[in-house]
């Protein structure tokens, strides 16, 4: 950062420098045009601090069902190693529990390559796709689109009302939104100056997109009316944050139980099965 300040760089390019995500290099960028850049910094130390918590909170709700997969893998290994040579020697390899621990090694390594070429795939898809299409399909899935409309609903309202409770009109704010580092702020504020073009309304137009809330078309229009428009925005857009953290946090706490329940019942249905049929030939 000091280099960059050296060669006179903005501070948006700074923290661009460093790596921080275009959201955050975005919101600087922002700031510096509608001059509340203290207050811009304080919502982004809380948004950080806000997410590192729910960071925090996935990373201790993934320790303990990682340990016991890990587990699980060492069990079906000791499987594989002492009890399935016993089992072999007999009628055992009609048994499919018997053939799961036999080929566990295999398709253990085949699933792990899958899922790392589906998400290598997955990654370069979404890359290639425009924003708005990508945050469009992203809305319509079940769960995580409510929480994709909280999120891009609360970025904007925040922006929006900062901008224009600092006296920027509608168009200078669009032609700000085409020049920032995000993606999807550009195409969103082509979107917005094509529809003003054609005589649509700032609100009716952000109806039209699926990835924000219904509500903010409505606040949209109240605040034009009013002549109040930056003002409700920020208000509205503090509801939303926390609504969206409140979401996370409870996603937090049904993410680890599901866990425990899949990795209990995949446990349970591999080793019954095997103990049963070493057991019938104890006893036979």
């Amino acid at each position: 950062m000091k280099a960059s300040l050296m060669r006179g760089d903005r501070l948006d390019q700074m923290f661009a420098s460093v790596g921080f995500s275009d959201n955050i290099v975005t919101q600087i960028a922002l700031a510096d045009k509608h001059g509340n850049l203290l207050g811009s910094l304080t919502k982004i130390e809380t948004y950080m601090l806000r997410m590192t918590k729910v960071r925090k909170k996935l990373m201790e709700v993934a320790t303990y069902p990682i340990l016991l997969l890990g587990f699980l893998i060492l069990i079906m290994l000791g499987l594989k190693n002492y009890l399935l040579p016993q089992l072999l020697e007999g009628d055992g390899k009609e048994n499919w529990a018997v053939q799961l621990v036999q080929i566990f090694p295999q398709l253990f390594f085949v699933t792990l390559c899958g899922l790392l070429v589906l998400s290598l795939i997955l990654y370069l898809w979404v890359k290639r796709q425009p924003a708005l299409v990508f945050y469009r399909r992203m809305a319509k899935i079940p769960f995580i689109g409510q929480t994709v409309r909280l999120y891009t609903t609360a970025y904007y309202a925040r922006e929006w009302g900062n901008l224009l409770g600092q006296g920027i009109d509608l168009l200078d704010l669009v032609a700000l939104m085409k020049e920032q580092k995000s993606k999807l702020f550009r195409e969103l504020g082509t979107d917005l100056e094509e529809a003003l073009m054609l005589g649509q309304s700032f609100p009716d137009r952000i109806a039209s997109h699926p990835f924000f809330t219904k509500e903010l078309s409505l606040i949209i229009a109240y605040g034009e009316a009013n002549a109040r428009l930056g003002y409700e925005l920020e208000v509205y857009a503090e509801e939303v944050w926390q609504a969206f953290f409140n979401r996370l946090n409870k996603a937090t706490t049904f993410v680890q139980p599901l866990i425990f329940v899949i990795v209990a019942v995949v446990s349970f249905a591999v080793c019954l099965p095997l103990f049963l049929y070493d057991y019938q030939n104890i006893s036979v």
